[in-house]
C-alpha cells in the first residue's frame, strides 16, 4: 500500500533563560520514526515564529498532495483568551499580549489542516510543560497547560497532558509524553486511538499518576502509523511474508523443496535448481511459489551455484511457466533481497545477486514483479536514493584526482549534487591507525557493480559520468572503509 503522507515537526527547546532540554531530542526522533512509516516530514527545531510560519507554508502546500497530514510540536504552548498558541524561541514573554502576538496560533494550523484536500489530519501536542513565564504573570492556575479544542471532521488531536494541567519535560532524553509516544508507535497494525490509550498507560505509570493525556477525535476510518507488510500485501499470506512462520507441509507441492532450500547445505540445495520446471511448481499454490522464490535467492547468495545459474538464467528457465506462477517466483526472489524472515526491511540488503534478478526488468513481461517490489519499498523511501523496481535511469558523478603514478584517486560521489561518499562506522578506526584516509585499488568494472549494490539501483538503469576518459579496465583508488549506500 502506497500511501502518501506528511508531516511538520517542530521541536523548540531554546527558550531565553528556560531551556527545554528534551524537546529538540523529541522532534529529532519523532522525525526518524515518521519517515520510517513514510512520511515526508520537515523538521524545525529551535525555531523562530517567522521560520514556523514558513514552514508552516511549505506545509500547507504539501498536504494538498497528500492524504495524511501530521503536525506535532514540542514546547512551551499556552492559552490566552481561551486559544491555544504555540511559542517561538523568539517570543516575548513580558507580557500576556505581548506573547499573543509573537507567538504562533493553534488555531490556524488546524484550520490550514482543516481545509486542505487531504483525508485525515493527526495533530500532536507536547506542549503543556511547565512554562515560567506565565507565572510571572500572576494568573490562575486553571489557565495552565492548553485549552480544549474540539478536532474538524478527519482529525485527531493528542494533548500531552489533560487540560489545566502541565507536562514533564522527562528525565531522560525524551518528554514523559514523547517518550511513551515512541514506545507504542511503532506497534504494528493497531488503530491509532488504541495506540494513544497505550500511551495515555504508559505515561500514567511513568510520570506516577501525575500527568494524564488525552485525546480528541473526529476520525471516520482507521489509521495505522505502523502498517505491516502482512496488512498491506494482499496477494500473499502473512506466513509468506514472514516466511519464519510458514508451515512445511511435506504433503504439498514444492514443501519439501522449500525445506530443503532452507538447510543451508549446498549439496541439498543444489539439486533443487533441476526440479524448477513447469511441471512442478505450475499446480503449487501462490504462497508455496513466492516463499520458494525467497530461498532460491537466498541459497543462491550462500554460494549454491546451480541456483545462482537459475537466477541468471531466470527468463530462458521459465518460460512454460504460467504467469501467475512465474511472477510468484519472481516476487519472492526480489522480496528476499530487502526482507528478512520476520517480514521487516532488513537492516543490511541481501544484494550479491541483486543485479542477476534486477537484469529481468529489462523486459515488459515482469513489469508486475517491479511494480509490486516498488509498491512496497515506497513506504521506506527514506532508506533509498531511488526506490527499487522504479523504471527511471539515475545518473551519478564520480569525480577524482590523478596522482604521481598516473592514477585516479575518487574523491567524491555525487547524487542529485551531493556527495554520497562517506566512512562506514569503523573508519575512524582505520584512519587513527594509518594517520590519513587509506586508498585500495579497484577495477573500474568492479567499482560500478560496488555501487550499483550499495545504491540498490541495477546497473542497467545507472548511468555513472566520470571526468577522465574511463574504461572499465581501468584502475581507481576508492577510499577504504568507504560507501555510498544510504
Amino acid at each position: 500500500m502506497n500511501r502518501k503522507m506528511t508531516a511538520l515537526i517542530l521541536g523548540n527547546g531554546a527558550y531565553p533563560n528556560n531551556e527545554l532540554v528534551n524537546a529538540t531530542n523529541d522532534a529529532e526522533d519523532m522525525s526518524q520514526k515518521l519517515s520510517d512509516f513514510g512520511f515526508s516530514v520537515i523538521k524545525l527545531k529551535d525555531a523562530t515564529k517567522k521560520s514556523i510560519d514558513e514552514s508552516v507554508n511549505s506545509f500547507r502546500d504539501n498536504l494538498n498532495s497528500n492524504d495524511i497530514g501530521l503536525f506535532y510540536f514540542a514546547g512551551h504552548g499556552m492559552q490566552i483568551e481561551g486559544e491555544n498558541y504555540i511559542t517561538a524561541i523568539d517570543s516575548d514573554f513580558k507580557s500576556e499580549i505581548d506573547a499573543k502576538y509573537s507567538s504562533y496560533p493553534l488555531n490556524k494550523i488546524i484550520e490550514i489542516m482543516e481545509k486542505s484536500k487531504n483525508k485525515t489530519n493527526i495533530i500532536i501536542l507536547d506542549a503543556c510543560r511547565n512554562n515560567p513565564y506565565l507565572r510571572a504573570w500572576n494568573r490562575d492556575p486553571s489557565l495552565d497547560g492548553l485549552a480544549p479544542v474540539y478536532a474538524p471532521k478527519g482529525t485527531i488531536i493528542a494533548y500531552s497532558t489533560s487540560p489545566g494541567e502541565v507536562a514533564s519535560d522527562g528525565s531522560k532524553s525524551n518528554g514523559a509524553y514523547t517518550e511513551a509516544l515512541l514506545q507504542h508507535i511503532a506497534v504494528p497494525d493497531i488503530p491509532i486511538e488504541d495506540m494513544f490509550k497505550r500511551v495515555r498507560n504508559s505515561l500514567s505509570v511513568s510520570t506516577k499518576g501525575q500527568q494524564t493525556s488525552w485525546e480528541h477525535t473526529s476520525l471516520s476510518g482507521d489509521f495505522f502509523f505502523n502498517l505491516s507488510l502482512g496488512s498491506s500485501i494482499e496477494i500473499y499470506s502473512n506466513e509468506a511474508i514472514s516466511d519464519e512462520l510458514f508451515h512445511i507441509d511435506s504433503d504439498k507441492l514444492m514443501h519439501t523443496e522449500i525445506r530443503d532450500l532452507k538447510s543451508h547445505n549446498w549439496y541439498t540445495q543444489n539439486p533443487i535448481a533441476a526440479k524448477l520446471t513447469a511441471e512442478s511448481l505450475n499446480d503449487a499454490d501462490d504462497d508455496a511459489v513466492f516463499v520458494l522464490g525467497r530461498n532460491v535467492y537466498q541459497a543462491a547468495c550462500g554460494s549454491a551455484r546451480d541456483l545462482s545459474s537459475f537466477i541468471s538464467r531466470f527468463r530462458e528457465r521459465t518460460t512454460n511457466f504460467h504467469a501467475k506462477t512465474r511472477k510468484a517466483l519472481l516476487d519472492g526472489m526480489i522480496f528476499e533481497i530487502f526482507f528478512n524472515s520476520k517480514g521487516e526491511l532488513r537492516d543490511s540488503f541481501k544484494t550479491s545477486k541483486f543485479n542477476s534478478v534486477f537484469d529481468c526488468q529489462k523486459y515488459s513481461e515482469f513489469d508486475d514483479s517491479f511494480t509490486f517490489i516498488s509498491d512496497v519499498l515506497s513506504t521506506y523511501h527514506s532508506r533509498f536514493y531511488a526506490i527499487p523496481g522504479k523504471s527511471r535511469e539515475v545518473s551519478i558523478d564520480v569525480s577524482t584526482k590523478i596522482n604521481d603514478k598516473g592514477e585516479y584517486k575518487v574523491l567524491g560521489v555525487y547524487f542529485s549534487g551531493h556527495n554520497i561518499l562517506r566512512p562506514d562506522e569503523d573508519f575512524s578506526f582505520y584512519e587513527e591507525e594509518y594517520g590519513a584516509i587509506p586508498y585500495e585499488g579497484v577495477q573500474g568494472s568492479a567499482l560500478e557493480r560496488r555501487i550499483s549494490e550499495e545504491l540498490l539501483i541495477p546497473s542497467h538503469k545507472l548511468k555513472i559520468n566520470y571526468d577522465f576518459d574511463y574504461e572499465p579496465k581501468a584502475k581507481l583508488l576508492f577510499p577504504y572503509g568507504h560507501t555510498v549506500a544510504k
